[in-house]
């Protein structure tokens, strides 16, 4: 089963995005930082990442330049309002 990471902290949202992916049969984990998605990206392999940009600890696009930085090519799509 494929793994996804949603990093959003909109709790309401966060959680209509993920019961929407677990219907569909993937995996979810949810967070809202990006110092716990970090975390969570440096122990465990996503084939995606659903990423806010307007997190209260950084700016997702900051998450998304580290990751390409080290060339981790896993897929992100940016979500925000």
């Amino acid at each position: 089963m494929a793994k996804i990471l949603v990093v959003e902290d909109n709790d309401e949202l966060a959680k209509l995005i993920a019961n929407g992916l677990a219907d569909a049969g993937y995996a979810v984990d949810r967070l809202g930082t990006v110092a716990d998605a970090r975390q969570a990206l440096a122990g465990t392999h996503y084939a995606a990442v659903i990423l806010d940009l307007g997190l209260p600890d950084a700016d997702g696009l900051s998450l998304l330049r580290e990751l390409r930085h080290r060339r981790d090519p896993v897929p992100v799509l940016v979500l925000t309002a």
